[in-house]
């Protein structure tokens, strides 16, 4: 696989707040990856550490095969970066910024730029000062992506935007994946991190609890199922089955949650006279909360 991140047992630690224990992931090129966990489990920790702005109090992490704390200017030069809290200087528009880092990025080409802008309705004319968070949000956008780097960092880069922004903003994703190139972002929003997103990794309290592919993430999500039969049945029966939750009778219906193989369960309503099946699979915010349950710090 050609990664371009990758972690090894990273850890940052402080003396009062959490920081991350043993972090092991990577990315490859072209990958879309989505960093997910609640607010306070190390998500803009991990990013600051990849960036060199915090140094890790052990392991090792590359960007591009180089390492993160030594060749770090290199790396910087060859990625977007969107922090989930940054400031620009107030007196400045958003066209003054934007000419700003093309001349310290070396860009003398801001078409792309300019094509950013009236994507997601960016007022560049106005100062950063009077700007509303929303508008910040896609001038922050715009100095990440504009000079199409090969890796994108976002730190939560839908944070403000309003919905038919959101839309464009993943289009815009869905085109830097089919350049080749690399998108990392954390995120709470799940149902766009299930559009876009080919990887997942789910961060609680410092420690990566899960990294899985989407499709493996949808797979692994449980059903809820109700089975209407003929007459009544003891649900006692489902209820005993392995990976078989929650399971209440309802007149002729069962009602029940699965979080393993359907087989056993059809082979058992078979049993009788099955008149009518629904599978409902929820969305992926109950995979989060199985994995992070619901818990906020």
């Amino acid at each position: 696989m050609d990664e371009v991140i990758r972690t090894e047992n990273l850890s940052k630690r402080y003396r009062a707040n959490r920081g991350i224990e043993g972090v092991n992931l990577d990315v490859a090129r072209g990958q879309v990856f989505g960093f997910l966990g609640p607010n306070g489990a190390g998500k803009t920790t991990t990013i600051r550490t990849l960036l060199n702005f915090l140094r890790p109090t052990s392991g090792r992490a590359w960007i591009f095969g180089l390492d993160t704390r030594r060749e770090s200017v290199a790396i910087r030069a060859r990625l977007g970066n969107l922090p989930g809290e940054f400031a620009f200087e107030g007196k400045m528009t958003g066209r003054e910024l934007i000419r700003l880092f093309a001349r310290l990025r070396g860009v003398h080409d801001l078409t792309y730029a300019h094509e950013l802008a009236e994507r997601l309705d960016a007022d560049l004319g106005r100062s950063i000062r009077r700007l509303s968070r929303g508008n910040k949000q896609k001038i922050g956008l715009i100095q990440a992506m504009f000079h199409r780097p090969p890796l994108l960092i976002l730190d939560e880069p839908t944070g403000g935007l309003d919905p038919l922004i959101q839309e464009e903003f993943l289009r815009l994703i869905g085109e830097v994946r089919a350049e080749g190139r690399t998108v990392f972002f954390s995120s709470h929003n799940l149902p766009e991190v299930e559009r876009v997103c080919d990887r997942v990794g789910i961060i609680r309290d410092g420690r990566l609890v899960m990294v899985e592919t989407i499709d493996a993430l949808v797979g692994k999500r449980f059903r809820l199922m109700t089975l209407t039969f003929r007459e009544p049945v003891d649900p006692a029966p489902f209820a005993a089955l392995v990976g078989v939750s929650e399971v209440r009778a309802e007149g002729n219906a069962i009602r029940l949650r699965a979080s393993d193989s359907i087989d056993p369960i059809i082979k058992l309503a078979a049993q009788h006279t099955l008149v009518d099946l629904s599978v409902e699979r929820p969305p992926l915010e109950e995979v989060f909360l199985t994995y992070c349950g619901a818990a906020e710090s």
